[in-house]
């Protein structure tokens, strides 16, 4: 890149979540542009196979088995990561999970495997590479939230209340740390269309509702998400912290009224 102030080459770069989607997107923009890629997930044969697809792509990641849901395998992943790197200049805590039922449907089950995944997974990650982070004095750590932080829909309650509480982690965390020289931001998709939302969004009915509701007019994918991600751990964003930034095609600019314009 000719201007460095937007370069993350040579940074060493952790990603929850990295074998798919957006977390996938993410790790293959920054391995292009230079950084050196860590990615973890829960399942072993999805990292193997995306560090071999990466690898045949001529890129080169390194894969970590991590259920995000076990404080002693979130340790473990740190330990391995900053052994193999030495230091963890960027943290991205893109693992998430969700279960669409009506409130009152909601299992104890349900709360538990969606808050430990996406909230206390993500706070004990930050906290554990935190302190690495804390030691070198710099970092950059990027939590992916949701649009359901402007507005929760309906169907996905735990959810929300998961990436609310992500977007208040952030916060905290911005404040906290700033002292130590360590920035923290969340980057909050909209309607992304992958492997995992693809069969809700081949219904007809969603798509007419997007397209009225989305001033850009379409999905996102997860290559849309590259470029925040690439912004937030740059020093394109040294004077950023405890921000969220929208990256919804304008979903959470507004709404379109169905009513004629004079």
């Amino acid at each position: 890149m000719s201007d460095q102030l937007f370069s993350i080459a040579q940074q060493n770069v952790l990603i929850t979540g990295g074998s798919r989607g957006i977390g996938r997107a993410i790790a293959q923009g920054f391995a292009e542009r230079g950084a050196n890629v860590a990615i973890c997930s829960v399942n072993p044969e999805s990292v193997k196979a995306t560090v071999e697809q990466f690898a045949s792509a001529g890129l080169t990641i390194h894969g970590f088995t991590c259920d995000v849901q076990k404080p002693t395998e979130i340790q473990s992943c740190a330990q391995h990561a900053i052994e193999h790197f030495g230091q963890i200049h960027s943290l991205i805590n893109v693992a998430g999970v969700n279960r669409r039922k009506r409130a009152e449907q909601v299992s104890e089950d349900d709360y538990d495997f969606i808050l430990d995944t996406n909230l206390k997974g993500a706070f004990l990650m930050c906290q554990t590479i935190g302190r690495h982070m804390i030691e070198h004095k710099s970092g950059t750590i990027i939590n992916v939230e949701s649009l359901n932080t402007w507005m929760p829909l309906k169907g996905v309650l735990p959810y929300a209340i998961s990436k609310f509480g992500m977007q208040g982690m952030t916060r905290g965390l911005a404040m906290e740390w700033a002292r130590h020289g360590i920035r923290v931001n969340s980057l909050a998709p909209g309607f992304i269309l992958t492997d995992l939302t693809e069969k809700l969004w081949s219904d007809p009915v969603m798509q007419e509702w997007n397209s009225a509701n989305c001033p850009m007019g379409r999905l996102g994918t997860p290559d849309d998400m590259v470029g925040t991600a690439v912004f937030l751990a740059s020093k394109a964003s040294a004077f950023m912290t405890g921000q969220t930034l929208y990256v919804d095609g304008g979903c959470s600019s507004g709404w379109n009224w169905p009513i004629p314009l004079q």
